[in-house]
């Protein structure tokens, strides 16, 4: 079944994510069964992560071997994270602009 993980990171800067993402890789390397991901960052500079997978067991693979990891390398904290099982997603043509990899 298909979740909604949205991550909580107080503490985590804007510089601190920044330097996550090429050390896991995720925007080169799309992790299996990863749908959507987008963060942004609330006027304190904690940041929000909402992601939906395509099953827990998929997310919290990802999680437990790449993500941890590079945090712990990067001395970046944990995020807390609510987790919820999907019940709609609609995707809408404007995601094209946002699209990593173009449909073919």
């Amino acid at each position: 079944m298909a979740v909604l993980a949205i991550f909580t990171g107080k503490g985590i800067t804007k510089k601190m994510y920044e330097a996550l993402r090429p050390e896991v890789n995720w925007e080169q390397n799309p992790p299996q069964g990863a749908v959507f991901h987008a963060a942004s960052f609330d006027d304190k500079g904690d940041l929000h992560v909402c992601d939906v997978w395509e099953s827990a067991d998929v997310m919290n693979q990802f999680v437990n071997t790449k993500l941890l990891p590079a945090m712990k390398k990067l001395n970046v904290p944990a995020p807390s994270v609510n987790v919820y099982p999907v019940h709609n997603v609609n995707v809408y043509p404007a995601i094209d602009r946002f699209r990593l990899v173009k449909s073919k």
